[in-house]
């Protein structure tokens, strides 16, 4: 079973950049398709990213579309979420997953593992 941590959450302004790091263990992390979902408090979960087992395909909503970037080392067991240009409504916890289907997905009932999420809150 794949355990997942995020990494690299803080307090920025407006208009910085964060990295978050999702790092995996107990499995390979070429075997899965992986997204990153985010949540603000009083709002259900939320699709910003997906990244196929390969890294040649990714998908991205229009809020985060030019501003999001997905990628994964599978050499490292790793995936990442570069951030920027940030905006005081990307404000939320962040989350990886693990989809075992190799299908990139926007749902996240597809998606088989999660992290426990790395809260990012941006100031206006």
């Amino acid at each position: 079973q794949v355990q997942l941590v995020e990494s690299g959450g803080g307090l920025v302004q407006a208009g910085a950049s964060l990295r978050l790091s999702c790092a995996a263990s107990g499995g390979t992390l070429s075997r899965y398709a992986m997204g990153w979902f985010r949540q603000a408090p009083g709002k259900e979960r939320e699709f910003v990213a997906g990244i196929s087992w390969n890294g040649g395909r990714t998908n991205y909503p229009d809020s985060v579309k030019g501003r999001f970037t997905a990628s994964r080392d599978n050499t490292k067991n790793t995936v990442y979420l570069q951030m920027n240009g940030l905006k005081p409504e990307d404000t939320a916890v962040y989350y990886c997953a693990a989809d075992s289907d190799f299908v990139l997905s926007r749902d996240e009932y597809a998606y088989d593992y999660w992290g426990q999420g790395t809260q990012v809150t941006v100031s206006s």
